[in-house]
């Protein structure tokens, strides 16, 4: 298929064919180029990247995982900058066209994957989402997307950015081909029953913009009778900003040590703002990591103690819709800030989180996120399904 909206990375365009007969058959996906596949580059959105590094001889786990379902690729899509980003505009190879919201970014760092399925080039599609990947376009493009359980997907010849913090996700336009993509990934039946309990986090619904949380009230209540029981709770009492600044502590730090020989022995090019997120997760102290780690665990005990067996949380995955393309770095960096309000506890505690579609701002998608317990991926996902059947 053409690529006529920028999604896919420059040069031969690589497809290999799933297994005949299996679940997915039927289905093509494309792959984040973070994901290694046999025989062809990994660029991990910068050129200077593969510069030294061999060519992968195995696929990733992920990849592996839905060619043996019957899933054909189709080709490796444009991420930011060794994923150090989360609004997908890429200085060496471009922004991808969010279809959705024409002259608007898609979101990152998984960009080329969530504008190829919008578009319709593909039916699913492989990204990483270590601070809000995954969770970021999906809402901006109008997908479903998930970030799974942290450490329930093997991350195997998926280039890394926070190990504590990473995950491989994906995205569908539907909710019957991201429940049966989710089914195969998760190596998991997509369960019938739900959960009984939702919370809605009153305070993420207070920071993000008031037309957004207006949008997205149909929604939720479509999720509270579909879930019966619904209750408002506070997500982070020590406030959105400081889970942030936690997080903003802590990813950097390790993206800063994943990298660091690459850039002491390389001096790769980079744009100006992924550049800068290296200095400064390389100047960030030992007592803010110290408090970081902290935060952490505070945030890992108030998710837990929210979100017991049955228990669901809904909140807004952006606080607005997809920016414009191509603004300065003085408008985009306190953007970016309250993205991460939004997104730290992905990071900070590890749960499953699912986008839900549908809503939109002045014709803008947005999305509606649902978490829940560590290991409820596939309980997520019912859920969606459930929900849009409700539609």
């Amino acid at each position: 298929m053409t690529d006529d909206i920028g999604a896919f990375v420059p040069g031969p365009r690589v497809r290999i064919e799933g297994r005949a007969g299996g679940p997915l058959g039927g289905l093509t996906f494309a792959a984040k180029d973070l994901f290694d596949v046999a025989g062809v580059v990994t660029g991990g959105g910068n050129h200077d990247w593969p510069t030294g590094r061999p060519i992968p001889k195995k696929n990733a786990w992920a990849v592996q995982t839905l060619l043996d379902a019957g899933a054909t690729l189709i080709g490796k899509t444009i991420t930011d900058e060794v994923s150090l980003g989360i609004l997908g505009e890429n200085a060496f190879d471009g922004t991808p066209v969010n279809v959705r919201a024409p002259g608007r970014v898609p979101g990152g760092s998984s960009s080329g994957s969530a504008a190829a399925v919008a578009a319709g080039i593909c039916d699913t599609a492989l990204g990483t989402d270590t601070g809000g990947s995954v969770r970021v376009p999906a809402s901006f493009c109008g997908l479903y997307g998930i970030r799974p359980t942290h450490g329930r997907i093997d991350v195997t010849g998926m280039l890394p950015q926070a190990p504590t913090s990473d995950t491989t996700g994906w995205f569908a336009r539907d909710a019957a081909t991201f429940a049966r993509v989710s089914s195969a990934l998760l190596s998991e039946a997509i369960p019938t029953a739900l959960p009984t309990k939702l919370i809605v986090a009153v305070d993420t619904f207070g920071f993000a913009d008031a037309n957004v949380a207006e949008a997205l009230q149909p929604t939720v209540k479509r999720l509270g009778a579909l879930i019966g029981d619904s209750r408002e709770e506070i997500m982070a009492p020590q406030g959105l900003s400081v889970w942030a600044r936690a997080q903003r502590s802590l990813q950097p730090v390790e993206a800063y040590a994943t990298f660091k020989d690459w850039l002491d022995k390389g001096n790769p090019r980079f744009a100006f703002s992924v550049a800068k997120a290296l200095v400064m997760g390389s100047m960030i102290p030992e007592s803010e990591r110290v408090w970081a780690n902290l935060m952490r665990q505070e945030a890992r005990s108030r998710m837990k103690y929210l979100l017991p067996a049955g228990t669901i949380l809904c909140l807004p995955t952006t606080p607005f819709p997809a920016p414009l393309c191509g603004q300065p770095l003085s408008v985009l960096d306190p953007l970016r800030d309250r993205i991460t309000c939004l997104c730290a506890q992905g990071g900070l505690a590890g749960h499953p989180q699912v986008n839900i579609p549908g809503a939109t701002v002045d014709g803008l998608p947005i999305g509606l996120s649902i978490i829940g317990p560590r290991g409820s991926d596939a309980t997520l996902v019912a859920v969606a399904r459930a929900l849009d059947k409700t539609a």
